[in-house]
This record gives structure tokens, sequence and C-alpha cells, in this order.
């Protein structure tokens, strides 16, 4: 039921994401430094290049983020690690390689997604999601949830004739599930037309309000016409829903609020840019 309740919750963040480096989070809060990051001058000097000690800051914090313990080994490992990045670059500058066109592409769009990130790392630690927001956006979600789920199954076709005779074998004695499986052309036909336990708000709306007047095991008496087509209904059970604790959900809502909060920022800023 946790999912379906999250689906609810998630209903109001229809406006498309901000397309950001692959599997990036958005935390409101800048980490702290390693403890042992305090150092000053140069990690190395390689050829007579000097490795700025910010670079190891960098590498390190994200070492410990990831769990690695801050200790000598650690920053001896990216000591090493960044000594080869400089050898490496520098050989890559000696063949002409940085100065290809598609290089200097892929090091622009990382050079972008840097920059997204810390803004929008920046945006949200002044505008944090709190707490209140969280509840509010809970308690609406609940509502919208409502008290009961149902578990139905339908047959999908393509014309209301088609859908009343089929109504009329299933009046027969044909076994609706038969029948899906035989002409629906929705994917659930495989299964019977079974679309296991949901609450109203996930369906179209005309839909779900054909299906919450149906009594337990009874099927619609005329077809019920959506975008997708005509619907034969059949409501198999009922029963009350259980909404997960908002402790279960909090994160999930949390960091779908701070979308919504990215999303509406790219939306403001669109507005005052001129695009051409």
């Amino acid at each position: 039921m946790k999912t379906r309740f999250l689906a609810v919750a998630a209903a109001a963040f229809a406006c498309p994401a901000l397309a950001l480096a692959q599997g990036a989070q958005l935390p409101t809060k800048e980490p702290a430094k390693p403890a042992a990051a305090q150092k000053e001058g140069p990690v190395a000097t390689v050829n007579g290049t000097a490795i700025p000690r910010q670079y190891a800051d960098v590498l390190l914090r994200e070492r410990v983020q990831q769990g690695a313990p801050d200790n000598e080994p650690l920053h001896q490992a990216v000591r090493n690690e960044l000594i080869n990045r400089e050898i490496i670059v520098q050989e890559a500058n000696r063949s002409g390689l940085t100065k290809r066109a598609e290089l200097r592409t892929q090091i622009e769009i990382v050079r972008q997604n840097v920059i997204v990130q810390a803004y929008l790392r920046d945006y949200m630690s002044k505008h944090p999601v709190t707490d209140a927001e969280i509840q509010t956006e809970y308690e609406r979600a609940k509502a919208q949830t409502g008290t009961t789920e149902y578990k139905a199954r339908h047959i999908l076709v393509d014309s209301e004739e088609e859908a009343r005779r089929l109504i009329a074998e299933v009046k027969k004695g044909a076994k609706f599930e038969e029948l899906a499986q035989k002409h629906s052309k929705d994917s659930t036909k495989e299964r019977g037309g079974d679309l296991d336990w949901n609450i109203p708000g996930v369906y179209d709306k005309t839909f779900a309000d054909a299906m919450v007047k149906l009594e337990k095991g009874k099927l619609t008496e005329v077809p019920v016409r959506t975008r997708f087509g005509f619907h034969l209904i059949q409501l198999d059970d009922i029963r009350p829903v259980k909404i997960p604790p908002l402790a279960d959900v909090k994160p999930r809502i949390q960091q779908r609020l701070i979308q919504l909060k990215v999303d509406k920022l790219v939306g403001e800023l669109r507005t005052k840019a001129k695009v051409e």
C-alpha cells in the first residue's frame, strides 16, 4: 500500500524534472570537510606543476561521504590518485588530445553539471523543505487516497458494440477472465484483466467513478468509455486502506518536495530568460 500512497503523493509533481547528472542528489547542507584535510600548500608538484590542496580536499570529502575512514592511508591514496591524474593530463595535453572538439564539449558538460548542482545545493540550503511542508503533503495525500481500495478487473476494447456484446456473454455465463485474455487490448489481458488492489485515484476518473459504484462481484451494466476505449469492469473485492505512517514515507515525500522546488525555480528562471 505504501507504493500506491506514494503514487498519490507524487501526483502533484507532474512538471518535468530538471535533468541533472545521473544519480545526483540535492543535499540541503554542504557536507563537512574531513577532519584531517587541514594541511596547507600543494599536494605535490609534477614536472613543475603544483596540484592545489583544494583538489585533495574535494576528493577526500567525496571518499568520506562514500564511507571511507578519514585516516592517513586515505590521504595517501588520494595524493597518489591526484599525482597520477596530473601525469596523465600532462601527457594528454602533450599529445594534443585535449584540443579535440569532442573532448572539449564533454569537459564543458561536466563543468555545467558541477555548477548546476552547486547552485541547487546552495538554493536548497536557503530554501529547505520544512517539516510543516512534509506534514501538509502527507495529509493531502491521505485525503486523496481515501479510505477504501478496490480489487477490480477489466476488459478494454475499441468499440461500444463489442463491449456490449461481451457484457451479454458474461451475463450468459462466460468467464470474465477468459474473455479478457481473448479480447482485451490492455496489458492486463494475460492475467484475465486483473488490476490488483488500487485506490480510485490511480485510474481515469470516468473509470474510477464507475468502479466505486459497483457492488462486490458485480459487472458494469453498460460499457465505460475513457480516452483508452470502452471498458467492462468487474469488482472482485474491497478493503480498507492502510496508510503508512509518516515516518515510513517522510524521506521520499521530502525528496519530491525538493524536486518540486527545483522545478519551480527553473520555471521562474526560464520566464526571465530570453530563449530563441
